[in-house]
């Protein structure tokens, strides 16, 4: 007989987040969603129970699952990324409920930045407004493969069809406009509960899927083998005992792709040549490895290798460079100018680098360039040009997500200064979405 554990075991993972504008209902929707699929603790929807009724509310209100901090409870708003981890018979899910207010729009970042779907919430009273924008312009930047648009609080509007319909077109035309992939528009009360777990009895217009089933259905690939094959070396392994006198391995966790014993391997940033002679994984020596298993690679000849090289098939190597165009999201209070010299992070791998150029600050609003800033303050997502006092092996953010971001630290306090996804800002259908409007004023 098979255990729910089993069950659970074989099911795939949905890591998505939710965004959307102050008070359009995102924690509302996360509440719904867990309270209805039955992922509630008993003892955690009492003490929801208790919280409203000591605030004069009847029914529970579910948005104090996910508002945890008490400044979030006492304003009704979001202002951290909460997690939250569930699961249905069909599927698992890493939730990240990210904050609406402008000024949080680094949370997003953070929430989004793993995600293969985000949640978009609009109050179909007040339809696609300046932050609807910029959250679809974050995800967009993310490359985040899939987006749903829920568009909220239907019964304030009578569920009426040609609102929902209204604002369904204009988000996902400007979506498309930016080279997001997929957009799912759904009509929603998460309030009342309609369509979000259950098919709603006052929208018999709709005849698409729920929010949960969508979720559960909504076709996510986890098969990193297909990408290039990366594998950022984390340790030297050199035991130097009487039982391993002569053993050199490079140890860490394939960043995407497969590596195969007999396999010709270049050794970046120094471009060395070499073959795999072997790979451990779990102690026990194996013939084949692949994305994302940690296993320790041994190879034919000995070559300087450190924490921080790259390992790469050597038919397929990404290029090497010291001077790295890319798109940041600054999340640090203190501003990034011109000038500043800080630690660059990419995968194991930190050095020291200077930020040469800022070409330009998206305004989110618009979309519009805001030519040579300067610098760039908290919460802005903008371009630069950064020198790096040492060669790194930097994938397109396009291609991987892994081997291409990078974050800007500190080097005074270790404080994490930017996000980085290197290369082109949008994909390419928002490209030639800049090239037919020459009112847009972009310059990437």
């Amino acid at each position: 007989m098979t255990t729910t554990a089993e069950q659970l075991s074989a099911t795939t993972l949905l890591r998505f987040a939710t965004a959307g504008s102050v008070d359009d209902g995102k924690s509302t929707l996360v509440g719904r969603l867990l309270h209805d699929s039955k992922s509630i603790l008993t003892d955690q929807l009492e003490a929801v129970e208790q919280a409203s009724l000591s605030r004069g509310q009847e029914a529970p209100d579910l948005a104090l699952l996910t508002d945890g901090l008490r400044a979030e409870r006492e304003q009704g708003i979001t202002i951290d990324v909460a997690y939250r981890y569930f699961a249905t018979t069909r599927r698992r899910f890493i939730l990240a409920d990210t904050p609406g207010h402008v000024q949080y729009t680094r949370n997003m970042v953070t929430g989004a930045s793993t995600a293969e779907l985000a949640v978009v919430l609009v109050d179909a009273r007040n339809g696609v407004v300046e932050q609807t924008r910029r959250h679809a312009a974050v995800a967009a930047l993310l490359r985040v493969p899939h987006v749903v648009l829920a568009v909220n609080k239907m019964d304030l509007v009578d569920y009426a069809e040609p609102v929902f319909a209204a604002i369904a077109e204009e988000f996902t035309a400007y979506a498309a406009s930016l080279g997001v992939p997929e957009i799912t528009a759904i009509p929603i009360s998460a309030l009342a509960g309609d369509n979000v777990v259950e098919p709603s009895a006052h929208m018999d217009w709709y005849g698409g899927p729920t929010v949960l089933e969508h979720l559960e259905t909504v076709p996510v690939s986890h098969d990193l083998t297909a990408c290039h094959a990366r594998f950022p070396v984390q340790y030297v392994i050199r035991p130097q005992t009487a039982e391993h006198p002569d053993y050199r391995g490079y140890a860490g966790q394939i960043a995407a792709g497969v590596f195969r014993v007999g396999e010709a391997v270049s050794v970046l940033p120094s471009g060395r040549t070499t073959t795999i002679t072997g790979i451990d994984a779990l102690g026990e020596s194996v013939d084949i490895a692949w994305a994302p298993q940690s296993v320790t690679l041994r190879l034919a000849d000995d070559i300087d290798i450190s924490r921080g090289d790259l390992i790469a098939p050597a038919a397929d190597v990404p290029p090497v460079t010291q001077d790295i165009e890319a798109t940041v999201c600054h999340v640090a209070d203190q501003p990034l100018s011109v000038g500043r010299r800080v630690l660059l992070k990419h995968t194991t791998r930190t050095v020291k680098a200077i930020v040469k150029d800022i070409p330009s600050r998206l305004t989110l609003d618009d979309l519009s360039q805001h030519p040579a800033p300067g610098q760039l303050v908290a919460n802005d997502i903008g371009r630069v040009v950064v020198r790096t006092a040492e060669p790194l092996a930097l994938d397109a953010y396009e291609d991987s997500r892994r081997t291409g971001s990078f974050l800007l630290i500190d080097p005074a306090d270790g404080t994490t200064l930017s996000a980085g996804m290197a290369g082109a800002a949008f994909a390419a259908a928002a490209e030639a979405f800049v090239a037919a409007d020459d009112d847009a004023e972009w310059d990437f």
